[in-house]
């Protein structure tokens, strides 16, 4: 699990029949050090009724065993799903 910023939409003219309720949207993790940069790569997450959209803090689930039951089906072919929106990110930075 990690926390990712919504950066953007994915739109799809055909998708797996198992996939058909739920939103895809592209997220970015949240720098652990500093809220308010992101790092990585974006990633395609499925949202299936959280509601989210671009600019959230969401919590992201990634791996596929966890997002097929947060989508509540066994055969979707799905890693990373969107499990919550974040409402608040609160960080403290330990001296190393």
């Amino acid at each position: 699990m990690y926390i990712a910023k919504v950066v953007g939409n994915v739109w799809a003219t055909r998708k797996h029949p198992g996939l058909k309720n739920a939103t895809m949207l592209l997220v970015k993790a949240v720098n652990s050090l500093d809220k308010d940069k992101l790092t990585g790569e974006a990633t395609l997450a499925l949202d299936a009724g959280q509601g989210a959209g671009p600019g959230d803090t969401v919590l992201i689930v990634d791996e596929g065993g966890s997002a097929r039951k947060i989508l509540k089906n066994s055969k979707a072919p799905v890693r990373t799903v969107i499990a919550g929106i974040v409402d608040k990110v609160h960080i403290t930075a330990k001296d190393k």
